[in-house]
C-alpha cells in the first residue's frame, strides 16, 4: 500500500478517536459512529427547491422529497404561514427545509431565490417549476393583452428564470454536478381547455420549453421532464360544487378526482435515479381522462 495512503487512514482514524473522546464513547463505537457520518455526508442529496411550494402539487412534492432525503427550499409568493406549516411538516419528519418568498417573474427575485437555496441547503441538484395560475375562466375575445401577459410572465417567463438559474448551477458546462429538472405542466396543453386560452398557451409554452431544455442539456448531465396532471384536488377547482365534481368524474375512466400526492410520486420519481434514462418527456397523470 502507498504510504502516503497509509498516513491519510491512519490520520483519518486518529481523528475519530479523538471524536470518541470528546464525546465518552469507547473507541470501537466512536470510529463506528465517525465512518457512519461520514457514509451519510458522502450519500447526501443535492437541495432542491420547489416553486409554488405552499399548497396543493408543490405542497405534496416539498414534502415527499424532504421525507426521500432532499433538503428542500419551500418557494412561495405571498402565503408565508403555509410555507412555514410545510417547512415544520419536512423537520417534523426528520427533514432539512427552509422556506422563501419570491416572485419568480421577477429575474432578481429567481437569482436571490437560488442563492440563499445554495447558501442555506448546499450545492443545487434539482428544481421543480410548480408556480402558476389558471388566471380565471375568460372568453378568449375578453381577454386583456396586460391579463395574457400576467399569466405567461408566472407560468412561463418563472419557469425560463428558474431554469436558466439552475442550468448555470447544474451544468457540466459550468462545473456542476448534472441534475434535474421537472415542469408542471398540465394535459389541457395537449387537448385545449375551454375559456382558458392564456392558461394552455403557458403551458403549451411549458411543454416546449421541457423538450427544448431536454435535448439541449442532455450532454452537461441535466434531465428535462414534464408532469401533466388532469384535475387535482387543490384549491384551483370548485370541489364544493357536486355537480362540477361528478361531471368531472364522469369523464375519467378511473371516475375519481386526483390527488397532489400522486402527482408529487410521479415528479419524485423522475428527480430519482430510477429514471436516469428519462428526459424530454411529458408524463400523463390523468387517471385515464384527457
Amino acid at each position: 500500500m502507498n504510504w502516503g495512503y497509509q498516513h491519510r487512514i491512519k490520520c483519518g482514524l486518529d481523528k475519530l478517536d479523538e471524536c470518541a473522546q470528546t464525546k465518552g464513547m469507547p473507541r470501537r463505537a466512536g470510529r463506528a459512529y465517525g465512518l457512519e457520518l461520514w457514509r451519510r455526508r458522502m450519500t447526501a442529496k443535492r437541495s432542491v427547491i420547489v416553486t409554488g411550494a405552499s399548497r396543493g402539487i408543490g405542497r405534496s412534492t416539498a414534502i415527499l422529497a424532504g421525507r426521500s432525503g432532499y433538503p428542500v427550499c419551500v418557494c412561495y409568493h405571498q402565503d408565508e404561514t403555509s410555507a412555514a406549516e410545510v417547512v415544520n411538516v419536512i423537520r417534523h419528519d426528520g427533514g432539512t427545509a427552509i422556506s422563501h418568498a419570491a416572485d419568480v417573474s421577477k429575474e432578481t427575485a429567481v437569482m436571490a431565490l437560488f442563492e440563499e437555496t445554495e447558501s442555506v441547503l448546499g450545492p443545487l441538484g434539482g428544481l421543480v417549476n410548480n408556480a402558476g395560475i389558471s388566471g380565471g375562466r375568460i372568453p378568449f375575445d375578453e381577454v386583456s393583452l396586460e391579463h395574457f401577459e400576467f399569466v405567461l410572465k408566472t407560468n412561463l417567463t418563472g419557469a425560463f428564470l428558474c431554469s436558466r438559474e439552475a442550468v448555470r448551477r447544474l451544468s457540466k458546462r459550468h462545473g456542476g454536478q448534472g441534475g434535474v429538472i421537472v415542469n408542471v405542466t398540465s394535459v389541457s396543453a395537449r387537448t385545449g381547455g375551454n375559456l382558458l386560452g392564456p392558461y394552455v398557451a403557458s403551458k403549451g409554452g411549458l411543454n416546449a420549453l421541457t423538450l427544448s431544455l431536454a435535448r439541449e442539456f442532455g450532454k452537461d448531465g441535466i434531465r428535462v421532464n414534464a408532469v401533466s396532471p388532469s384535475v387535482i384536488a387543490t384549491e384551483q377547482h370548485p370541489l364544493d360544487d357536486e355537480f362540477w365534481v361528478e361531471r368531472v368524474k364522469s369523464r375519467i375512466p378511473m371516475k375519481r378526482i386526483g390527488r397532489p400526492e400522486e402527482v408529487a410520486s410521479v415528479i419524485l420519481w423522475l428527480m430519482s435515479d430510477e429514471s436516469s434514462r428519462v428526459t424530454g418527456e411529458m408524463l400523463d397523470v390523468t387517471g385515464g381522462g384527457y
